[in-house]
Order: C-alpha cells, then sequence, then structure tokens
C-alpha cells in the first residue's frame, strides 16, 4: 500500500510521530543547556541567560507567524502539485526572515547593552548578559533560515529531516557547551557565552547538513537553481504570507505577556508557590506537545487537501485530529496522573512542595485533551486562510477569561488552586468558542484556493 493510499489516520501518525519527537527534544535540550550552565558555571551565568530569554521569545514569535503563513501556502501549493509555486513561497519567506535576521544581528552589534539595561538586568550580571545576547543576536540572520526550513519542510510533509536536523543541532550543543566551558583540548574557556557559540555552531551544521541532503534527496525544497531564482521578495505572495500568519505571532506574544502577569501572581503566595509554578508548567508542556502537534498536523494536512481541490476531506481531518487528541493526548493526561508524583518528583525534590504541584496538576491536566480539541478546530480553519476570528476567539479567552479569573480567583478561599482553575476554564470555553465558529459558521463557507 503506498503512502498516498494508507488510511487517513496511518498518515496522521506517520506525519505525527516525528514532529512530536522534534517538540519534545526541543524542550529537553533547552532544560539540558540550563543544567550545564547551572552546574558547570553557577546561578548568576544561569540568570544572564534567563534576561535574554523574553528578547529571544519576542523573535521567536515574529518569525513562527512568517513560518506558519508560508506553511499553509506551501501546503495547499503541494496539493496542487504545484511545485514551482512551493519555490516561490520558500524563497519570499527565505528572503524575507533573513533580511529580517540582518535587522536583528545590527540591533545586536550596537544596542544589546541599552536593551539589557532595559530588561532591568541586575548589576552583577549585566556583562555577561549582554555579551551573550549580543552573540545570539549576531546569529539570528543564520537561525531564522533554520527555523523558516524546519517548518516549510512540514508543509510538504516531511517531518522526519526537521527531527533529523533538530538531533543534529541538539548534539553539537551537548558537545560545544561544555567544550567552551570547561576548556577541553586546550579550547578557551569562555563561561556563558559558551551556550550562544554553540547555538550558531548547531544550526550552522544543520544548516550545510541540509544544503547536502535536501539536494541528495531531490526534495521539493532542495537548494536548487529554482529555489535560488525565487530568492526574492514577492511582495503580493508576502503580504499572503504576513495576513496569515500575523496572528499566529501576536497570539505567541500575547500569551508569553499574559505569563509574565500570571508569575506575578503567583509569586505572591511565596517561593514554594513559585517553584511549583515552574514544576507544573514543565510538566504541562510535555503533555501538551501531542495537542500542539495534532494541531500543526490538521492544519498541514487541511491546506494540502485545499490545494488538491479535495475540500471535501476537510470534515474527516477535524474528525482525524479530534480522535488523535483523544487517545494520544489523553493518553498522556492519564500517565501524568498516574504518576504525577514521580513526575513533579524530577524538578523538585521539597516534599512540601511537591504536595502544592500535585494538587494543581491534578485541578488542570484534564484540561489539555480540550485544549487540543479547540487546536484543532483553530488548525483546519488556518488551513483554509480563516485566521483571524479564531485568533481573536484565543486572545479573547486569554486577555477575558484567563488572566482577570486568576486574578479573581487568587484572592478566594481557593487561592493558589484558583489560578490552575482560570487555566482550564479557560480552555474548556476556548474550545466551546472554536468548534461553535466551525460548526455554525466555518463550514458553511465556501473553501477557496489561497494561491
Amino acid at each position: 500500500m503506498t503512502h498516498a493510499h494508507r488510511p487517513l489516520w496511518q498518515r496522521f501518525l506517520v506525519f505525527l510521530v516525528p514532529l512530536m519527537l522534534a517538540n519534545i527534544l526541543q524542550a529537553l535540550s533547552g532544560t539540558i543547556n540550563n543544567i550545564y550552565i547551572g552546574q558547570l558555571i553557577g546561578v548568576e551565568a544561569l540568570a544572564a541567560v534567563s534576561v535574554f530569554f523574553p528578547i529571544m521569545i519576542l523573535l521567536i514569535s515574529f518569525i513562527v507567524g512568517l513560518a506558519s503563513g508560508s506553511t499553509v501556502l506551501i501546503g495547499q501549493a503541494w496539493g496542487a502539485k504545484n511545485i514551482e509555486k512551493v519555490k516561490e513561497v520558500a524563497g519570499t519567506t527565505l528572503t524575507a526572515s533573513f533580511i529580517l535576521g540582518l535587522v536583528v544581528a545590527a540591533i545586536g552589534i550596537f544596542f544589546t547593552g541599552r536593551l539589557m539595561q532595559l530588561l532591568g538586568a541586575p548589576d552583577n550580571i549585566i556583562a555577561s548578559a549582554t555579551s551573550y545576547g549580543r552573540i545570539v543576536l549576531i546569529g539570528m540572520p543564520g537561525f531564522f533560515i533554520f527555523l523558516i526550513v524546519t517548518s516549510v519542510l512540514r508543509g510538504v510533509g516531511d517531518t522526519v529531516t526537521p527531527l533529523i536536523s533538530l538531533i543534529l543541532s541538539i548534539l553539537a550543543g551537548l558537545l560545544v557547551t561544555p567544550a567552551l566551558i570547561l576548556g577541553w583540548a586546550g579550547l578557551p574557556r569562555i563561561g556563558v557565552d559558551a551556550a550562544a557559540v554553540a547555538f550558531i555552531v548547531g544550526f550552522t551544521i544543520v544548516l550545510i547538513f541540509l544544503f547536502f541532503y535536501l539536494r541528495a534527496r531531490r526534495s521539493p525544497l532542495a537548494p536548487d537553481a529554482a529555489l535560488l531564482r525565487h530568492l526574492k521578495i514577492n511582495v503580493n505572495l508576502l503580504v499572503t504570507i504576513l495576513r496569515l500568519g500575523i496572528p499566529a505571532g501576536v497570539q505567541m506574544i500575547v500569551s508569553s505577556l499574559a505569563a509574565i502577569v500570571i508569575v506575578g501572581i503567583v509569586n505572591r503566595f511565596g517561593s514554594n508557590a513559585t517553584a511549583a509554578y515552574g514544576a507544573v508548567n514543565q510538566v504541562l508542556s510535555y503533555v501538551q506537545f501531542p495537542a500542539m502537534s495534532i494541531a500543526i498536523a490538521t492544519s498541514i494536512f487541511g491546506a494540502q487537501a485545499i490545494g488538491a481541490g479535495q475540500a471535501n476531506q476537510l470534515a474527516a481531518i477535524t474528525r482525524t485530529g479530534l480522535l488523535m487528541n483523544f487517545v494520544i493526548t489523553g493518553t498522556f493526561v492519564l500517565i501524568a496522573y498516574v504518576f504525577s508524583e514521580r513526575l513533579v518528583g524530577l524538578f523538585i525534590t521539597a516534599p512540601e512542595v511537591i504536595v502544592i504541584t500535585q494538587s494543581l496538576l491534578h485541578i488542570v491536566l484534564w484540561s489539555v485533551v480540550l485544549f487540543g480539541l479547540g487546536s484543532v478546530f483553530s488548525g483546519v480553519m488556518r488551513a483554509s486562510g480563516d485566521v483571524m476570528i479564531p485568533m481573536l476567539l484565543n486572545l479573547g479567552t486569554i486577555l477575558l477569561i484567563e488572566t482577570p479569573l486568576a486574578l479573581y480567583l487568587s484572592t478566594t478561599p481557593l487561592g493558589l488552586n484558583g489560578i490552575w482553575t482560570a487555566y482550564a476554564t479557560s480552555f474548556t470555553i476556548m474550545l466551546v468558542l472554536q468548534a461553535g465558529y466551525y460548526w455554525f459558521f466555518w463550514r458553511n463557507k465556501p473553501i477557496k484556493k489561497l494561491i
């Protein structure tokens, strides 16, 4: 049985498993990197890296938006078997992201110190935070290309190559970071800058690998003469990409800002509550990976179906995404409930904090399945170019329900538990709103190709 003739659920799984593994590895690499810095250098070095984190989130949000928009267009072009259009979208996206990367690198060279002061970096770490930040920002042109290439490959149904790329990047980081911290083989000891250099070495190795690997496999996104011809900005295409992608970037930024507000609420309950918050988020992030991956798969399968002129397949794709969420995300949630004490123990050793963290997890875990279901509906709608209303529904739940409800419930007898009750409530309402819009409005709209 050829790949194209497999049942839809099997094709979903083949696409999904590498995507989920990549998400999990990405999170693990960040955790391991922080362990290296914290253990081999110290708390001040870890703080220096942490100060730069909000800037990194902001930059990645813009590129996630660009990648999200281009992936939908590439999915539709790939479904229509229009390889020339695939290359045209990829060329415009790569060129725009590289130019943006050059602007960020220029800002990094001249203004990193001022950025650190604006972020309120403590005096004892401002020099190391500035040095680390400058190196990372100078590397942004290459990093943006790395992010775009691995994203658009998914648009043509390839999740294995991005996984291989991520493994190579992580292996480079695992080797280069300690080598430059400890001065292996006579290398200079450069402290916290080691992590920044490892970051650049990692994506550079991946880009060299992809250049040869994609050409050898004759990938539609291989850097051949046809793709090089399209390495320019097609203004009309870029406008469409931004229209589709900016809502995803805005949503990521708003979610990050809301998380900062909620951290402030949690901090009022003391350091044990803050530690519990960090541990809950660590566990939740791994449980949410299947849900987020299924939403991406739904969106790409939907885009490919629309491009192929098979919009009648969208209902089956949506049902498959919903079913996958019940089965896969539900299994992860069940495992997290059964082994909650052991999972929390990976991040926390204090018994009293373990108890707090477990009770918070028990309040919120089940609602991750609802988060996943809502994400499937918004994912399939995004595939058709309907991005604004799903984004506004998501932002509405964050700004009008999750954040104010967390603030209010934290002042009631529920206390700390109220914050996670607010999360569960917002996930529930988000599902109701997304499903309602999908069922009563979106389903009845005519589906048109975007390119």
